[in-house]
């Protein structure tokens, strides 16, 4: 059984309303003071367990890794307060940590579906176009309710980012995806993969680093959030550099969205377009920074409030997950500070709390 435990701190309900009195009674939160005295008192402020939109558990560099150092990707990112993870495509199988009680909640997405030999070797289910509507079957019915696409990958043939599939086939695979309950998100870099997508009624874009301004009145009217993914898009001019002697134009491509890269996340919270936080970790970034991705929507122009609520109040009901309110399980991150006027506080936690335990 689950110890009780009282939050003595403020409690952020949402951004903008704070509360006192919060309780973990056999692992879900109450505001009614339990007729039992709490066997720990946590002081400070208190936040739904913070949410990575965009994680990568069981991928590394070079494909699926065992899963003992699955394992340790999902500790890295408990520790970091993550304690709801929505899987963007993995190689291995992580279904075996659903329900642990030493892991992040985790909503998968299977694995990523991918144009043949246009993307990193082995990470995705590589596919030819005809072949593209009935592995977003598979991957749907083997998800949670998530299929991965990837959008666009560089071309070789034309030296530059280029679209993986045609819009007619993605258009198909989108609602098949939809036909089997499932919801679509798409690797997305370059500025023509966007029309591409908002017509096939995609359901969410990960990068999104070809916005436009023409863009902005569709992602807002239709409803589809952006998962910027900030702390990965800082490797583009890395990625620029060893593309240059070989594929110049993508190189100068990938530098271009690098630079707009702040200015397009400032003008899409500005339209009203959703914005959730993920890091991308799993393959050349690391588990456990999600207060870095926080602090870089911060950065690109989000007020802290809303940036907050990109990885906390906000990403949980875009996916069906609880906050803190009556009888929901007690996921919860204690932090020293008000995280609203001192940011740096989400980046040194004082606790966290999952399902009702104090993993630190």
């Amino acid at each position: 059984m689950a110890e009780i435990i009282h939050f003595s701190g403020p409690v952020l309900t949402a951004p903008d309303r704070v509360r006192y009195g919060l309780w973990s009674v056999d692992g879900l939160l109450t505001f009614n003071p339990p007729h039992t005295p709490p066997s720990r008192v946590l002081d400070g402020w208190v936040l739904p367990g913070f949410v990575d939109a965009h994680c990568h558990i069981g991928l590394g560099p070079g494909g699926a890794v065992e899963p003992g150092v699955a394992g340790e990707q999902a500790r890295a990112d408990l520790k970091a307060g993550t304690l709801l993870v929505r899987d963007a495509g993995s190689p291995a199988d992580t279904r075996w940590m659903q329900g642990g009680a030493d892991f992040p909640v985790l909503i998968r997405a299977g694995r990523h579906i991918a144009r043949t030999r246009r993307y990193l070797r082995g990470f995705a289910e590589e596919v030819d176009p005809d072949a593209l509507v009935e592995a977003v079957r598979k991957q749907a019915r083997d998800g949670d309710g998530w299929v991965k696409l990837v959008g666009d990958w560089i071309d070789r043939s034309t030296g530059d980012l280029a679209p993986s599939f045609p819009a007619a086939v993605v258009r198909d695979a989108v609602q098949a995806a939809h036909d089997e309950g499932a919801r679509v998100t798409a690797h997305c870099f370059a500025e023509d993969t966007l029309d591409q997508m908002l017509d096939a009624g995609i359901d969410c874009i990960e990068h999104a680093t070809g916005l436009l301004p023409r863009h902005l009145p569709r992602f807002a009217e239709q409803g589809v959030p952006i998962v910027p993914t900030l702390i990965n898009i800082a490797t583009f001019p890395d990625i620029a550099a060893q593309a240059d002697p070989k594929f110049p134009r993508y190189a100068a491509h990938m530098r271009s969205l690098w630079e707009r890269r702040l200015e397009r996340v400032a003008e899409a919270h500005e339209a009203g377009v959703r914005i959730y936080a993920g890091t991308d970790a799993g393959s050349v970034i690391g588990h456990g920074r999600i207060a870095d991705e926080i602090l870089a929507l911060h950065a690109a122009g989000l007020p802290m409030e809303a940036a907050l609520d990109a990885a906390c109040w906000a990403a949980r009901t875009w996916l069906g997950a609880e906050g803190i309110e009556e009888g929901a399980r007690a996921d919860v991150v204690v932090l020293r500070e008000d995280p609203r006027a001192v940011p740096e506080t989400i980046t040194a936690l004082e606790h966290v709390v999952l399902g009702g335990r104090i993993m630190r």
